[in-house]
């Protein structure tokens, strides 16, 4: 696949969506919020984090969920190292993740500070003294097989899956349960029949949980085989 960059237009309140798949970049009702709901409280965060905790996620988008859990981590007070890994096929510019993450004040230092060092192409980014950024960009199929690591949570944040169907393959949440560490964990925002049905497949036992604002439910598991 060659890697093509987000196609992005702004609602009425400022909230990215993307054309290629309909759909915004985060919640309408209050991103930072539903981030901190579904993805660090549907993963146990920030408790469990400890020493060379790895996050891993399939979409990174505006770089909210990372902020989010880079000021988590900061707060809780942990010492050591955070490893952040994120897949992405269409990464946004810098001017696009600025202009997004502008509707978060309380992450400001943070959005300044990953827009300085941002670049689409990828890469690691050293984050600080204690937190790694490792940017995948490409197709998650492919880049998840050629990845090497292992994960203690992952946070499953690609566009709704009627509309991008292709990120909750079957084929792709097994890659995710294969790279997931012993007794690791998966949040996320959708709460599909064949989602579910896929992750149990995969390995994760897997429970339908209350969903952020207008979203009824949502689904979290956690590795068991």
């Amino acid at each position: 696949m060659q890697n093509q960059s987000a196609d992005v237009t702004w609602n009425a309140n400022g909230v990215p969506v993307s054309n290629r798949f309909d759909d915004p970049y985060f919640s309408l009702e209050n991103g930072l919020e539903e981030t901190r709901h579904v993805f660090l409280q549907g993963n146990g965060l920030p408790k469990r984090f400890c020493d060379g905790f790895h996050v891993a996620e399939l979409g990174f988008g505006t770089g909210l969920n990372f902020l989010t859990t880079v000021r988590a981590w900061q707060q809780f007070g942990v010492a050591g190292r955070l490893k952040f890994t994120s897949f992405e096929a269409y990464p946004m510019s810098a001017p696009e993740i600025e202009k997004a993450l502008s509707a978060f004040p309380e992450l400001h230092d943070l959005a300044a500070a990953l827009v300085a060092l941002w670049s689409p192409e990828g890469g690691p980014i050293a984050f600080g003294e204690d937190v790694v950024l490792n940017l995948l960009v490409g197709d998650a199929s492919t880049e998840l097989q050629t990845w090497s690591d292992k994960a203690n949570a992952w946070y499953l944040d690609g566009f709704s899956p009627a509309k991008n169907p292709e990120l909750w393959s079957d084929a792709i949440l097994k890659q995710v349960a294969l790279h997931t560490a012993s007794r690791g964990s998966f949040a996320t925002y959708t709460a599909a029949g064949f989602v579910r049905r896929a992750l149990t497949d995969a390995g994760f036992e897997v429970t339908r949980t209350k969903g952020y604002g207008r979203k009824r439910h949502m689904s979290v598991g956690v590795l068991t085989s």
